[in-house]
């Protein structure tokens, strides 16, 4: 069992080793770096994550991540409002965005619908989603998720849910390989699978 020279070091480590992906060797190390720091400097650290989870606000139309109600995407005039990419999370918005091979706007669902981890349709954007195609003026919805099970899914589903609004449903081209999350795959990659996707195929 770790042994620790004080309290809150230990109480820091502990708080570090809640983030995903970091373990206790981890959160160890980038606490004693934190005290090998300024104060100031760990101040203002400690107040842009404080700031962070108090003032960010998820746009309300797409759900991106935003500084304001609208996000800059939404806000752009120059953007095609026509069309709408269908993505999983914030991390995908970011990574299609790197491609600069798109031009529409986006709707993030925050998910995909995996029974298996008790997440349903109802815990998704999905709702928003039909509301916004229903409203008019979207001419295509482009479905951009993972090529897992789940995302595959959660494509089937959301077909069903447009089948009868006469809105274009494209897929992205499968350039991206089957299983991978869509945020890790390369730029060049992930450009042409959505340059060249196709009509949804409720057969594939």
């Amino acid at each position: 069992m770790q042994h620790y020279p004080s309290q809150l070091l230990e109480r820091a480590v502990e708080e570090f080793s809640k983030l995903p992906g970091i373990g206790g060797k981890t959160a160890m190390r980038l606490v004693l770096h934190l005290l090998r720091q300024d104060v100031k400097a760990v101040e203002v650290f400690g107040q842009s994550v404080i700031r962070l989870r108090q003032e960010v606000k998820f746009c309300q139309t797409c759900h991106n991540i935003s500084d304001t109600d609208t996000c800059e995407i939404c806000a752009n005039p120059r953007r095609d409002h026509a069309t709408i990419c269908v993505v999983e999370n914030i991390q995908d918005v970011m990574a299609i965005e790197n491609t600069q091979q798109y031009r529409g706007v986006y709707h993030v669902l925050g998910g995909v619908i995996s029974p298996m981890d008790g997440i349903g349709p109802s815990d998704l954007q999905i709702g928003s989603l039909v509301e916004r195609v229903g409203e008019g003026n979207i001419a295509e919805v482009i479905l951009a998720l993972s090529p897992t099970m789940e995302g595959d899914t959660t494509n089937f589903y959301i077909y069903r849910k447009l089948a009868d609004t006469g809105v274009k449903i494209s897929v992205i081209a499968r350039g991206v390989a089957q299983n991978d999350e869509l945020q890790y795959t390369d730029e060049v990659t992930l450009g042409r699978s959505i340059v060249n996707r196709t009509l949804f195929d409720v057969n594939l």
